[in-house]
């Protein structure tokens, strides 16, 4: 065998060995994941406050920001301190206690601050919409695992059919992997997930499909600006924290911006204590 005939197959193993390790994290880290948002209260409030924290912390990574604690302190103390606040149902508190993270993030980090700040904003919208769209005792868990199943179903379509298909590039200066075809399947698939609420009775077809339809362009939009991101830094990963998936911004980045609409969805439409309802009942 020759050197050339060697390359691709050392590629194909690393591919399988990749794809084998992203399943076997996800097949511990859903289900995880799904008992957690059921229970709610604390230990949702718990995990989402932990990832805002390490959402936060990964962007200084990225950005580069070699003093984190100029800015980063800050950040982490206002994200811990505004999670608490939601967990307890002080929504203003949070609110208060975010806008002060702010202001001291964007006035103590002199290294590339307003990157610093950007992350923070990133990290507390992630933590505020988790947190409100849960709120809802009735349809908090449906509405939060509409927007789960919703990313994942974007992200496990587009994997594959971008594999099988593969086809023009999508935005090859921001994410050379990415291909129409793959954005297509993950679209295809968040329209089976959002049919599938649909024929359980939780609310209309029409309905169900427009929302899925949105959710999956978000999440396909905050995959590509993490990317982005990460490319304008020269960074691959955001970290090495999950096997087979990267960082917490790399696993997370589409549920980001999903949630996020979600929540100004429910909104919009139920206010602050009925966001799951306004998002779900049509």
């Amino acid at each position: 065998m020759t050197e050339g005939e060697a390359a691709p197959a050392a590629v194909t193993e690393q591919g399988a060995r990749n794809l084998l390790l992203r399943v076997m994290a996800a097949l511990v880290l859903a289900p995880l994941a799904i008992a957690i948002a059921y229970a709610g209260g604390w230990l949702w409030s718990g995990l989402v406050m932990l990832a805002a924290i390490g959402l936060y912390v990964e962007w200084l990574m990225i950005v580069g920001t070699t003093r984190p604690m100029r800015g980063g302190a800050a950040g982490v103390v206002a994200l811990a301190a505004a999670g608490f606040c939601l967990g307890s149902g002080r929504g203003t508190a949070a609110l208060l206690v975010l806008a002060a993270g702010f202001a001291g993030v964007a006035s103590t980090s002199a290294e590339r601050r307003g990157w610093t700040a950007a992350g923070f904003c990133y990290a507390a919208a992630a933590e505020m919409a988790s947190m409100l769209l849960r709120l809802d005792q009735v349809w908090g868990f449906v509405a939060l695992i509409m927007v789960l199943l919703v990313v994942w179903g974007t992200d496990i379509g587009g994997y594959f059919a971008g594999r099988s298909v593969g086809g023009p590039k999508l935005w090859p200066r921001v994410s050379p992997k990415k291909t129409w075809a793959g954005a297509i399947g993950g679209f295809a698939a968040s329209l089976v997930i959002s049919a599938g609420f649909a024929a359980f009775g939780i609310g209309g077809i029409g309905p169900l499909l427009l929302l899925g339809a949105a959710l999956s362009i978000a999440a396909q939009l905050g995959d590509l600006f993490e990317s982005a991101v990460k490319r304008r830094f020269g960074v691959k990963d955001s970290s090495h924290l999950i096997p087979g998936h990267g960082g917490l911004l790399d696993r997370l980045d589409g549920f980001v911006a999903a949630v996020v609409l979600a929540a100004i969805f429910g909104l919009l439409r139920g206010g602050v204590d009925g966001v799951g309802r306004g998002l779900m009942v049509w």
